[in-house]
């Protein structure tokens, strides 16, 4: 068990490589202040690429952020509030309340959650042999159930303590864990004990109207464990190659827009914007594709769109925009609701005047935003039965989730089709 650690080697999958190697080296001190430096190695690769520019730029020498925490595209790689629920219940076995109280510093969460994680970046302990930290095949009941244990609070039964690693790394806060599956590689969204309504579901209808409407998407499926829901999702950030697989470098929005987590509530889709035009691949089509994403999430009532549930792929040259993912029907109980990130200046309410208002800011013009609005309002009504029927949804979730998350009259109000 390592609860104290103060440095960690950070290995990297360079692009088309099915192999890691060593970036650099991650220091804590005893006041929680993080300092990184590149390999000499690392520097002299011909192909060697800065983790990323705004905060580690490919030079020699010891760098520390202004704040000196960890750099936030190495927190990209670190778990969220699930994974960190894993760690804490295998390291103290602490639950309920107990288990909230327990915290432990990056770079504990960083080298007890597994390798295979989101991104192409792991840390290890050694500059030299790398180990990753979960190789067992599982199953997904084994996963299921696992995390079941993690759920409520109890400690794992050692024959479910090596299942568990496989969901240590992932983000979000919902119950979950990584699946191999032949030339696949899936993250498993589990429903969850305190669900009121079939949540991993409402994603999966979600996620397939997204596609329909044209939106460049993650696949999801639907599938059973231990006669649960669970939502099944393709990974992104992973390359099936005749060497084996590769990894693609992932970056969140959040890192992107130079913010952490006491700061996101700050983040806005302009300055996202800003970004894009400035140095992602063909800004044009992708501010396009962001604001087809900003009004779904208006009208599948997804307001958990915050900064770290966007990303870019990072190639060493240039940016470009991931396949959404994590498009989640929020549960609602009024009609009146904001998004996670603000839409433009001060304005984050969930309604397509202020979709409308912000199409300029991302470069459309009034006529371009009304037709992708009024596009996805048609796929809606459209696909919703059949959809519906593919998810094997309710009467009862049915009639819940539509005109609550899928267009609630307050995202409509004051918006008309012309």
């Amino acid at each position: 068990m390592m609860t104290s650690n103060r440095r960690a080697y950070v290995w990297i999958w360079l692009p088309g490589q099915t192999s890691p190697v060593v970036a650099g080296l991650v220091e804590r001190d005893e006041q929680d202040r993080y300092r990184f430096i590149y390999g000499r190695r690392y520097l002299a690769r011909h192909d060697a690429i800065s983790l990323f520019p705004d905060e580690l730029p490919l030079q020699p020498g010891s760098r520390a952020q202004a704040d000196d925490a960890l750099p936030s595209c190495l927190r990209d790689a670190s778990p969220d509030a699930w994974g960190r629920r894993v760690i804490i219940n295998r390291l103290t076995g602490q639950k309920g309340d107990a288990a909230d109280g327990v915290d432990f510093n990056e770079l504990v969460y960083l080298l007890e959650s597994g390798s295979d994680r989101i991104g192409a970046l792991d840390l290890q302990q050694s500059s030299t042999d790398y180990r990753p930290r979960e190789s067992q095949a599982v199953t997904l009941d084994e996963l299921h159930e696992a995390s079941a244990y993690v759920e409520a609070g109890e400690p794992l039964p050692p024959a479910l303590d090596q299942a568990i690693q496989h969901g240590s790394s992932i983000g979000g806060a919902r119950p979950k864990a990584l699946l191999d599956d032949q030339d696949r590689k899936l993250v498993a969204k589990f429903s969850s004990s305190s669900d009121l309504y079939s949540v991993v579901k409402a994603e999966f209808v979600a996620m397939r109207l997204a596609r329909q409407a044209g939106l460049d998407v993650a696949p999801v499926e639907m599938a059973s464990s231990l006669g649960k829901d669970v939502l099944l999702v393709e990974r992104f950030d992973r390359v099936k190659t005749t060497d084996g697989w590769g990894r693609r470098i992932v970056l969140s929005a959040l890192t992107l827009l130079g913010l952490d987590e006491m700061m996101a509530r700050y983040a806005s889709y302009e300055d996202l914007a800003h970004r894009v035009r400035a140095e992602f691949d063909q800004p044009g089509q992708t501010l396009r594709e962001l604001f087809g994403r900003i009004v779904f999430n208006v009208l599948c009532g997804n307001t958990d769109d915050h900064a770290r549930n966007h990303a870019a792929f990072w190639d060493g040259m240039r940016y470009r925009l991931t396949p959404a993912y994590d498009i989640c029907p929020q549960s609602r109980t009024g009609g009146e609701a904001t998004q996670a990130m603000l839409l433009h200046d001060q304005e984050r309410r969930s309604q397509l005047v202020h979709c409308l208002a912000a199409a300029e800011r991302l470069g459309l013009s009034q006529i371009q935003a009304r037709e992708i609005i009024n596009h996805q309002i048609a796929i809606i009504h459209d696909h919703w039965g059949a959809v519906c029927d593919e998810a094997d949804l309710t009467p009862v979730d049915r009639d819940f989730l539509w005109g609550r998350q899928f267009l609630n009259p307050f995202a409509l109000e004051g918006y008309t089709e012309v």
